[in-house]
């Protein structure tokens, strides 16, 4: 069975890349286009409004640089980073004192944000893979880091 898998090495790393990119190239769109709502909602939470395009600039740049696998294991890091302190500030804190399904969709969005850190931790381990500019760069791309 584990044959059958490693086949999908070399499909799955940068299948993987684009489904974790797509959310934060998105996102960042999105806040350019709601910008001033994008600032109230941070504001309303205790984030400054000042903070906005330094968000924008890491979800667009950091999710380019995943989708196309350039300095993939730095952007990874980043933006697990990013996952898992803006699920803090804008799902793990807000929940508190909520009841019911309030609570419940805060807490899911909170775990939502670690999952994709979790995938991003993958990226960081063995690197951006197949069909990447890291591959085309350097053959330690594809490689897992080393425990030593």
């Amino acid at each position: 069975m584990d044959h059958a898998f490693s086949k999908l090495a070399p499909v799955a790393a940068p299948v993987a890349r684009v489904l974790l990119s797509v959310m934060f190239i998105s996102a960042g769109w999105q806040k350019i286009g709601a910008y001033a709502g994008t600032q109230a909602y941070m504001e309303a939470l205790g984030v400054p409004g000042a903070l906005l395009p330094l968000v924008i600039a890491v979800e667009l740049i950091g999710g380019l640089a995943l989708l196309v696998g350039w300095q993939a294991r730095l952007a990874a890091f980043l933006l697990g980073g990013f996952a898992v302190v803006s699920g803090v500030l804008f799902h793990l804190v807000p929940g508190f004192g909520l009841d019911g399904y309030e609570a419940q969709a805060q807490m899911i969005n909170f775990m939502k944000n670690l999952t994709i850190a979790g995938g991003m931790g993958m990226v960081v381990a063995f690197g951006a893979g197949a069909f990447s500019v890291d591959s085309r760069g350097r053959a330690a791309a594809a490689r897992p880091l080393s425990a030593g």
